[in-house]
């Protein structure tokens, strides 16, 4: 149905012009107010370049925390995963912050970041992984919605081979970021790669009697990887597909253009917000995988943990499981359902972190962007369009509007 703006009478072929319609974007707030309305291509020429420079740094802000800030938590969430005789499960966060504190007190805040080199080093050890499988094999390291079926088989396999290449540095790396520093001696630059190559070539003889040899880790380490994964793309695609409709719907019954859909900046925080979405759903699904997971990593390394009762105290951790699904029933027998969720409050506390720093820092730089906008001079006046003139032209050749 065609809106009624009073007596104004327009030329149909001025309206079915191409040329025309591009440099004359026709909106309900030129009518209402005609001499302070501003075009939308002048607008977002002027706002365009602080938007892109504001979504790059939130990108990166978000990919800072998510490698160097989650790195302390990650640390408290697996200590007390590993802590098979524990009293307290800290399913809170705030029963995690007395035990911080006195062991911020004993050993410093290096107790934190423990192994936040090694844990670097496998995330890049297994992009490099993935990025050579691709190379030497025909099976592409991403796939998009138009892929094949044959396509996707292919990634999987890539998937599995880059997890299972990386496991036994991954099992050197949980290591290091639990063990205690004033029990342990602290772990040299290169000995994640040196106990990994160790652990490799040790197939199928462990170094004593409890540990579990790597090719029983791999398949358990591949098929959490794997889950994850596929869990994660299924979440994070709905997510956008909602938060592209959420958008839709509110132009629609706001009347306004949609003239965000395809903006850059949109589909930067559109991506961002459906990662972010993605990852906390994944690590809550899999938490209590990846408690089976650690603990038979761990077990037969003679690891020295900080005791997360009390802050104050180290522990051994001394476990005999046959495997995966041995661990997860004694798991479940000694220590309940809640037992696969211990130190869940820390991944709480990381989140919550992650979130507040994105937030604070889109704050920031939309107020930065909002100053350096409002200091800038404009390049161009904005155009003032008079209804009556459009009206009133004969033809199109003697339109000043026209080019």
């Amino acid at each position: 149905m065609e809106k009624d703006y009073g007596n104004l009478n327009f030329d149909e072929r001025y309206f079915n012009n191409p040329d025309l319609v591009r440099r004359l974007p026709v909106h309900d707030d030129y009518f209402t107010n005609p001499e302070t309305y501003i075009p939308y291509n002048y607008k977002s020429s002027e706002e365009t370049s602080y938007k892109r420079y504001i979504g790059s740094g939130i990108t990166f802000v978000s990919l800072v925390a998510e490698n160097l800030l989650s790195h302390p938590f990650l640390v408290l969430r697996r200590q007390c995963q590993v802590h098979h005789t524990s009293r307290r499960y800290h399913l809170q966060p705030f029963t995690l912050l007395p035990p911080v504190w006195r062991l911020y007190q004993r050993q410093g805040v290096t107790a934190l970041w423990k192994g936040v080199g090694s844990v670097l080093f496998v995330k890049g050890m297994s992009l490099g992984a993935e990025d050579l499988i691709s190379k030497v094999t025909p099976w592409p390291k991403e796939i998009g919605m138009h892929s094949s079926l044959r396509q996707f088989c292919h990634h999987i396999m890539l998937k599995c081979v880059s997890l299972a290449a990386v496991a036994p540095f991954y099992s050197a790396s949980f290591v290091e970021t639990v063990q205690s520093e004033i029990a342990s001696e602290k772990p040299g630059i290169l000995d994640v790669f040196r106990e990994g190559l160790m652990r490799l070539l040790n197939w199928g003889i462990p170094a004593n009697g409890r540990m579990l040899p790597i090719w029983a880790l791999i398949v358990p380490t591949v098929a959490l990887g794997l889950a994850r994964y596929l869990f994660s793309l299924m979440v994070q695609g709905a997510t956008v597909r909602i938060l592209v409709a959420r958008r839709k719907t509110k132009h629609e019954e706001s009347g306004a253009l949609p003239k965000d859909l395809n903006n850059s900046t949109a589909v930067q925080d559109i991506e961002l917000a459906a990662s972010i979405v993605a990852a906390i759903a994944s690590d809550v699904a899999f938490y209590p995988c990846e408690t089976i997971i650690h603990r038979i990593h761990l077990q037969g390394t003679r690891t020295i943990v900080d005791n997360l009762d009390t802050g104050m105290s180290v522990l051994p951790i001394l476990t005999n499981y046959t495997g995966a699904i041995d661990c997860y029933e004694s798991c479940l027998a000694n220590e309940g359902v809640a037992g696969l969720y211990k130190g869940f409050g820390a991944l709480v506390l990381q989140y919550i972190a992650h979130i507040a720093l994105i937030k604070m820092s889109h704050f920031a730089l939309t107020q930065l962007g909002t100053l350096l906008q409002g200091s800038a001079e404009p390049s161009a006046k904005p155009v003032k369009l008079s209804p009556p003139v459009i009206s009133n032209v004969a033809s199109q050749g003697s339109s000043y509007l026209l080019p």
